[in-house]
């Protein structure tokens, strides 16, 4: 493809619209790693370590993230980049029939984004909690957080105001925008965790929840810690989720493949384990068990068990407290601008609207379902479609998380690994750098990742409706 047609997107017709780039390599990176960062790393993978015998876990974690998960990761930016598409067109260069690959994957960013701005809007009103409310207020037990997602108006003006946020920054474009928040928000967030783990480790009684952490306990291997890790892997990288697709179509033909998707996978496995390295001592010296971490999970542990914790710290509550829903903040701002860019790209590409028209389509679209299913904790809270307690926003995650993503990633590596066949995107790679794990990476793409995926699919599905419990 020569270069002047790679500032176009394409569509098997002449190219009509200008499309963005990247300024580099390190914005690729950084980008991709803003879009991995998020509160999974932050909620879930300090309860799934806790559980699973810390250090066991951490292994398993890193050994899949760095052949299925980075394999993957590789897949979809190649993708991206040589058809110079987002998710639907990425798919349909290769042909029309399969164009219906690329609408499946396109629904995932439009279900995922609402809801995660609706948790996004809970961290920010915790971050502004602690400067005006203080820890005492937000430590009671759960009464504080009740109070806010019940309420219509509180929760749902929140909710608008982390939109905001997330609107403007992909309003400003790719590199005037998103470029520039990330280079400023991952560098601080990383500092911060750096900052919060250090504080943490300092405290007494953390030696003994850090220790648990980093020793690895051999006799939790089992299939459920495998199943876990899996599932923590695919869903902390961005996969499947349209996502890495259009960042990889942002990015120039001589920026190499595999060093900047082994620097994604490299910096999102860091920020997980400064995840658990502040969590899991904290949570160990206020419930003095692995056990007792591992039973606190998702919302519950961010915004019930740890505001707490940080209570009992006393002086340095505030402190601590703001800092931690700050870093939270930033995490789910970075991946809810990815998702946000994601959906502004599929509509300019599959309709040929300016981006201005298609980024004014999806806030209409982002706010009028994130209104309805944050209703669903408050005036809809009657409305329990997965059983009993559950809520809208359980439905929304089980259908993105446990169905569709699942689903287009088995699709996925069996297009390229049957059907386009793997020396496609292997001749996309070697463009810009070698490959020398080609062989390896088509084994896992044709073989092995269809497994685990069918995996996922089957325990997470299971587990939603009872069956098992990982």
């Amino acid at each position: 493809m020569a270069d002047n047609e790679r500032e176009f997107i394409t569509t098997g017709e002449q190219p009509d619209i200008p499309r963005s780039k990247w300024s580099g390599k390190l914005a690729f990176i950084l980008a991709g790693a803003a879009s991995a960062v998020g509160l999974g790393n932050l909620w879930r993978f300090p309860t799934l370590a806790a559980r699973y015998g810390g250090g066991t876990f951490l292994i398993t974690y890193i050994i899949l993230a760095f052949t299925i998960g980075i394999s993957l990761l590789l897949l979809e930016t190649a993708l991206g980049r040589k058809t110079q598409q987002s998710v639907i067109g990425a798919y349909a260069s290769f042909g029309k029939k399969y164009r219906w690959i690329g609408k499946l994957a396109c629904i995932v960013p439009f279900i995922i984004t609402p809801y995660y701005c609706i948790i996004g809007g809970w961290v920010t009103r915790y971050a502004v909690g602690y400067l005006t409310d203080g820890p005492v207020a937000i430590a009671d037990g759960g009464g504080f957080f009740k109070g806010f997602i019940t309420d219509p108006a509180s929760s749902f003006a929140f909710m608008l105001v982390f939109m905001a946020i997330t609107f403007i920054v992909v309003a400003m474009g790719v590199e005037g925008g998103i470029e520039k928040a990330n280079f400023v928000m991952m560098p601080a967030l990383l500092v911060v965790a750096v900052g919060i783990s250090v504080f943490v480790l300092m405290q007494p009684g953390a030696a003994q929840g850090a220790a648990y952490y980093l020793t690895p306990d051999f006799s939790k291997i089992s299939p459920a810690l495998l199943v876990g890790a899996l599932g923590q892997m695919f869903y902390s990288l961005s996969l499947a989720m349209g996502i890495m697709v259009t960042y990889g179509s942002y990015l120039d033909k001589k920026e190499s493949l595999t060093g900047s998707v082994a620097s994604i996978a490299g910096f999102d496995s860091v920020v997980s384990f400064l995840a658990g390295l502040m969590i899991v001592p904290v949570a160990f010296m206020a419930f003095g068990s692995a056990d007792a971490v591992a039973a606190k999970s998702g919302p519950s542990l961010m915004f019930i068990t740890l505001p707490g914790v940080f209570e009992s710290m006393g002086g340095a509550a505030p402190i601590i407290g703001f800092l931690f829903f700050l870093l939270v903040l930033f995490a789910a701002l970075t991946s809810s601008i990815s998702l946000t860019e994601a959906c502004v790209s599929i509509v300019a590409d599959g309709t040929h609207w300016t981006r201005r028209r298609s980024l004014i389509f999806c806030i209409v679209v982002i706010v009028v379902v994130g209104g309805f299913v944050n209703a669903g904790y408050n005036v809809l809270s009657f409305i329990q479609p997965l059983g009993e307690g559950s809520t809208l926003l359980d439905l929304f995650d089980f259908l993105s998380n446990s169905v569709i993503m699942p689903i287009v990633a088995l699709v996925t590596c069996i297009f390229v690994g049957w059907i386009v066949k793997p020396k496609t995107l292997i001749d996309e790679v070697r463009l810009s750098s070698p490959f020398r794990f080609a062989k390896v990476w088509t084994v896992i793409i044709k073989y092995v990742a269809p497994v685990f995926m069918v995996i996922i699919l089957v325990s997470y599905v299971a587990q939603t409706f009872g069956l098992v419990n990982f």
